[in-house]
């Protein structure tokens, strides 16, 4: 029998609704989107805490992406490091969890943080382009299809053996 214990704001945590909620300095307001049907789909008491954190980072990208400029790409800071900044060209979860993102950093060299999901803290950034890209690389919507594509090649939970 496993040790399950969780202290009262990881269970709240763990049993909440997918919801989201922003409030902007500007005024204008991003209206929050309906979440994915790849992700409201499942429960969350039904996910690892990988995987749900895997798809709300999947989301907080998009969005970033979506207001950026046609010269800028997405990237991560690491927040309190001194690592520097990582262009985000891939991104994956190790159930139960674990989160790792592949991409360069500013020079180039391939670079992968491996991380837990109790230590999660990403800062998204705007870099430019690679000058040898004609258009930008958005991460986000890739990641976005995949999990549609996940989704949809899942077999159904009403499937009979």
């Amino acid at each position: 029998m496993e040790n399950d214990i969780k202290t009262t704001a990881e269970a709240a945590e763990a049993h909440a609704l997918p919801r989201r909620h922003e409030v902007h300095a500007d005024g204008e307001g991003r209206a929050a989107k309906p979440l994915p049907e790849a992700i409201a789909k499942t429960p969350v008491q039904q996910k690892s805490p990988a995987e749900w954190a895997y798809e709300r980072l999947i989301l907080y990208i998009q969005n970033f992406e979506e207001q950026l400029d046609d010269e800028h790409e997405v990237a991560m800071g690491f927040a309190g490091s001194d690592s520097g900044v990582m262009r985000i060209e891939g991104m994956g979860y190790f159930d139960p969890d674990i989160i790792t993102f592949y991409g360069s950093d500013a020079n180039g060299i391939k670079t992968q943080l491996v991380q837990h999901v109790s230590q999660l803290s990403v800062m998204l950034r705007a870099l430019p382009k690679h000058i040898d890209r004609k258009e930008p690389a958005r991460i986000g919507f890739r990641l976005a299809r995949d999990l549609q594509e996940e989704t949809a090649a899942a077999p159904s939970e009403d499937a009979t053996g």
